[in-house]
C-alpha cells in the first residue's frame, strides 16, 4: 500500500510541476485569478454565507443540503465565468462556440436547486409524519 501511495504522490507531483511549467508564460495574467479568488472567498463570501445560513436555517440537515447546493452553484459559476465573461481569444473550435452558455448555466443551476428542493420537501414531509406518529400515541 505504501508503494502505491508513493507512486500516486510522484505522478501527482509530476503533473503539478508540468502544469506549473505550462502556466509560467501566463503567470502575470493568471496571478490575479489565482490569488484573488481564494482571498475573496475566504475573506468575504464564506463568512457572510455562514452567518446568513446560521441565522436563517436552524435545522442542520437542511443547512447541509443548502450549503451543498451553494458549493455546487459556486463551482458551476466558476467554470462558466471564462465562457460568459469574454469572447475566446483563440480561433473558434468547431462545435464549441455554437453553444448557448448562459442558457446551459441557467438550466444546470435550475436542475441542481430543483433536486435540492425535492430533497428538502421530502425531508420536511417525513419529519412531519414522524412527529404526528409521536403525538398520536397515548
Amino acid at each position: 500500500m505504501r508503494a502505491v501511495r508513493l507512486l500516486l504522490f510522484v505522478v501527482g507531483a509530476a503533473a503539478t510541476a508540468y502544469g506549473g511549467w505550462l502556466l509560467l508564460p501566463q503567470l502575470g495574467t493568471a496571478m490575479p485569478w489565482l490569488i484573488g479568488g481564494p482571498v475573496l472567498h475566504d475573506v468575504l463570501v464564506a463568512p457572510l454565507v455562514g452567518l446568513a445560513l446560521g441565522r436563517l436555517v436552524t435545522n442542520r440537515f437542511r443547512r447541509a443540503w443548502i450549503v451543498a447546493g451553494l458549493m455546487a452553484s459556486a463551482t458551476l459559476l466558476l467554470i462558466a465565468v471564462p465562457l460568459l465573461w469574454r469572447p475566446p481569444s483563440a480561433p473558434p473550435n468547431p462545435g464549441l462556440p455554437d453553444r448557448d452558455y448562459p442558457l446551459g448555466l441557467a438550466v444546470g443551476l435550475a436542475v441542481l436547486w430543483a433536486a435540492i428542493a425535492v430533497v428538502l420537501v421530502v425531508a420536511t414531509t417525513v419529519d412531519r409524519r414522524v412527529a404526528d406518529r409521536r403525538t398520536d400515541r397515548p
